[in-house]
């Protein structure tokens, strides 16, 4: 988890500095904008990995209880 905070972090920062020099923003302003953007994307990753990682260990879940309880074969049923 905590490599997606700074995965999230990171790409927040380059995405906040990248917009505010392409506005021409002075250098103070620009780092500014760039760390409150790390914040926020670091929390939004946080957020959805945990999310993420919660919906694959259900799956993997599901799939070693399906695999230790079969479905129980069923009788053809014969009319006569």
């Amino acid at each position: 988890m905590k490599s997606h905070i700074i995965l999230g972090s990171i790409l927040g920062f380059l995405l906040g500095a990248g917009v505010s020099l392409a506005e021409q923003c002075s250098w103070p302003t620009a780092l500014w904008r760039a760390c409150v953007a790390a914040l926020l994307l670091a929390v939004l990753t946080r957020w959805w990995s945990r999310i993420w990682l919660q919906s694959l260990n259900d799956a993997i879940r599901q799939r070693r209880h399906a695999a230790a309880n079969p479905p129980a074969k069923t009788k053809p049923v014969v009319k006569t």
